[in-house]
């Protein structure tokens, strides 16, 4: 192999592996919230890396965010579609390897409701609301990166909010806890 050729090889491998150091603690916070396994959540964000550095050199610059976002979203569908069986999620937080302990109890049993809570949506309800609410994408960025339509991504949002407004494990909490709606707003 020529030596301008190594060079832009290791080039290549030192972006990708700055950009995974960079991005990794994210990226499996996105994935906890997507599949609601912490363990699964860090298998999937290595297979999401692995098909994402196959292809790092076609990537352009300004999209990789956009590219590994939705190559993650994808590997989650697709990990739900073979797998077709129904997981049962433990009703507390998967332990945080790479974190502090977690504060005060409150906010243990609030986490706990929405990832109990998350867990009840479809599939598709749960990625919206994590890309909308969590990843803080536009709900036009959203029906991009799921190549599916505007009016698509907002019910997606409307249904999976009113399932988790409706969860049981939210009712532990007390009324003045919970968001008021805005005036003039439709319900």
């Amino acid at each position: 192999m020529p030596q301008h050729e190594t060079s832009a090889a290791v080039a290549e491998s030192t972006d990708f592996a700055a950009y995974t150091a960079a991005s990794w603690a994210r990226l499996v916070r996105t994935a906890c919230l997507l599949t609601g396994d912490f363990h699964e959540a860090e298998d999937l964000v290595q297979t999401t890396l692995a098909k994402v550095y196959a292809r790092w050199r076609r990537i352009p610059l300004d999209d990789v965010d956009f590219y590994v976002r939705r190559s993650l979203v994808n590997n989650n569908l697709s990990r739900i579609r073979r797998k077709r069986v129904v997981h049962l999620l433990t009703p507390f937080l998967p332990e945080r390897v790479h974190q502090p302990q977690a504060g005060p109890a409150e906010s243990v049993e609030r986490r706990a409701a929405v990832m109990e809570a998350l867990a009840a949506l479809s599939a598709r309800q749960r990625t919206v609301l994590v890309l909308r609410y969590w990843e803080d994408l536009t709900e036009a960025e959203i029906a991009e990166l799921l190549g599916c339509s505007l009016g698509t991504v907002k019910t997606h949002v409307r249904r999976g909010l009113t399932a988790l407004r409706a969860h049981p494990g939210f009712e532990v909490f007390e009324a003045s806890d919970r968001p008021r709606p805005v005036s003039g707003a439709r319900r």
